[in-house]
C-alpha cells in the first residue's frame, strides 16, 4: 500500500498508455477544458515514440481534429497525401492482375480522403503539444491496479505511486489490462492471419497511389510515403508469415517481390519488418463506474479497410467532446450517467465498422471460384457507379458524418 507521501493530489482524468489515442484523448480535453487537471501514464521511456519508424493512414477527418488540436502544421511536411486508390483481386501466379476499382482521393475541394504520417512524427507532436498544455506525462511507469471508490479511482502505479483521479481512461491497447481489471469482457475470433508491416524503397514515383491487392492468403496493401518510399501492410497466414519475417533477406525479397510487382521498378525492403496476430476483439461495453475505454482496448479489427487508428481518434474526440461538456456544467465527468453518452456515441459505428471488415475478410481472404466472380462483378459494379464510389470515399475519409466537432474541424 502506497504511503500518504507517495499520494498526489486529485487530478480529474487519468489516461493510461501514451500513444497516439491517449495522448490526442489528453491534448484535446486540456484544451477544450485547462482547468482540467490531466495525467497521461506510458510504460515506455520518454521519448521512444518519436523513434517509432512506422507510418498510418490519417482519415481527413482525423486530419481536420489534429488542424484544430494544432498539430497538422507541425506534421504536415513529414505526411503523403494519398491521391488515388486502386483495388485488384488476383492470385500470385497469375501474370496480369486486373484494376477492378479505382477510386479519386479527394473529398470536399480537393481534399486528399487520407494522408500517410509517420508514426514517430505523430507521437512526437502530441507528446511536445501536451506538456505545452500542461499535462502531466509520467513515462516508464504503468497503472497495475486500481479500486473505484464512490467519488474517485485510486490508481496505483507500477512504481508505487499512486494517483487519485475522478475518471481513469483506458487507451493501453488490444491486450488492455485495465480493462480486464475492470472486468468488461470482449467477444471476437483470430482470423489465422498475421499483418507483415515493413517500409519499400522503389525506383519509380508512385504519384501518391495506394494499391490494396486481395490475394488468397490476405490483403497486400502498398500505401504511399514521401519520396520513392511505400508503406507495407501484408497480410498472410500466420505460419507463413512468421516464416518470411524470420527468413533472410534473399528470401524475403523473393516473396515480397512476388505479391509488390515490378510497376514501380526495382524494390528493397529498408525498414525493419514486423509482424502481428490479426483479429477481431470488441468489447462488450466502452465504460465501467469511473473507467472509459479507447482505442484499441475497446476495439481491434482488420486492417482490411484502414480504420483502426481512425476509429481511435473518433473515441479520442467523442469522450473529449462528453467529458469538456460535462465540466462545463459543473458534473463529475466520471459517473455512469455522463460515460453512457460516450458509449452511445461510439458502439454503434465501431461494431458497424467491426462487421465491415470481418465480411470482408472472409468475402477476399480466400480462392473460392465463385466468390471471386461475385466480388469480382461487385467490385466492377461500383467502380461503374460514380455516387456509389463517392460513398465509399466519404466513409472512408469519416468527413460528413454526424459526430463530434473535432472530427468536423471545430474546436469543443
Amino acid at each position: 500500500m502506497a504511503t500518504q507521501q507517495q499520494r498526489t493530489p486529485a487530478i480529474d482524468v487519468l489516461i493510461a498508455g501514451g500513444g497516439y489515442v491517449g495522448l490526442c484523448t489528453a491534448l484535446a480535453l486540456k484544451q477544450g477544458a485547462p482547468s482540467l487537471a490531466i495525467a497521461v501514464v506510458d510504460p515506455a521511456p520518454a521519448g521512444s515514440g518519436a523513434r517509432d519508424g512506422r507510418a498510418s493512414a490519417i482519415a481527413a477527418a482525423a486530419k481536420r481534429m489534429l488542424g484544430t488540436l494544432g498539430i497538422w502544421d507541425k506534421i504536415v511536411d513529414t505526411s503523403q497525401p494519398i491521391h488515388e486508390m486502386i483495388v485488384t483481386d488476383s492470385r500470385l501466379r497469375d501474370a496480369v492482375r486486373p484494376v477492378f476499382l479505382t477510386f479519386s482521393g479527394s473529398v470536399d475541394d480537393g481534399e486528399p480522403f487520407a494522408h500517410m504520417v509517420p508514426n514517430g512524427a505523430l507521437v512526437g507532436a502530441l507528446s511536445e503539444a501536451c506538456r505545452d498544455a500542461g499535462v502531466e506525462l509520467i513515462t516508464g511507469d504503468s497503472v497495475a491496479d486500481f479500486v473505484t471508490r464512490a467519488s474517485a479511482v485510486e490508481a496505483k502505479l507500477g512504481s508505487g505511486r499512486t494517483i487519485s483521479a475522478r475518471l481513469l481512461v483506458a487507451a493501453d491497447g488490444a491486450r488492455s489490462r485495465l480493462r480486464d481489471l475492470a472486468g468488461i469482457r470482449t467477444v471476437g475470433w483470430d482470423y489465422g492471419q498475421s499483418g507483415i508491416v515493413t517500409t519499400v524503397q522503389h525506383e519509380r514515383p508512385h504519384h501518391g497511389r495506394a494499391e490494396e491487392h486481395f490475394l488468397p492468403a490476405g490483403p497486400f496493401a502498398i500505401l504511399p510515403l514521401p519520396g520513392n518510399r511505400s508503406s507495407l501492410v501484408w497480410s498472410e497466414r500466420s505460419e507463413h508469415a512468421e516464416r518470411l519475417v524470420a527468413a533472410d533477406e534473399f528470401t524475403f525479397q523473393l516473396e515480397l517481390e512476388r505479391r509488390f510487382g515490378h510497376h514501380l521498378g526495382p524494390i528493397e525492403a529498408i525498414g525493419p519488418r514486423r509482424a502481428y496476430p490479426i483479429g477481431l476483439k470488441l468489447a462488450r461495453s466502452f465504460i465501467a463506474p469511473r473507467v472509459a475505454l479507447v482505442g484499441d482496448a475497446a476495439h481491434a479489427i482488420h486492417p482490411i479497410a484502414g480504420q483502426g487508428l481512425n476509429l481511435g481518434f473518433k473515441d479520442a474526440a467523442a469522450l473529449a467532446e462528453t467529458v469538456v461538456d460535462a465540466a462545463r456544467l459543473g458534473l463529475d465527468p466520471g459517473t455512469l450517467d455522463i460515460l453512457e453518452r460516450y458509449e452511445r456515441w461510439r458502439r454503434f459505428d465501431t461494431v458497424q465498422m467491426g462487421i465491415v471488415t470481418d465480411g470482408l475478410t472472409r468475402l477476399f481472404s480466400n480462392d473460392n471460384p465463385a466468390l471471386r466472380i461475385l466480388r469480382d462483378v461487385g467490385l466492377g459494379l461500383v467502380d461503374r457507379l460514380p455516387r456509389l464510389k463517392d460513398s465509399f470515399i466519404g466513409a472512408a475519409s469519416n468527413v460528413g458524418q454526424a459526430g463530434p466537432r473535432l472530427l468536423r474541424g471545430e474546436a469543443i
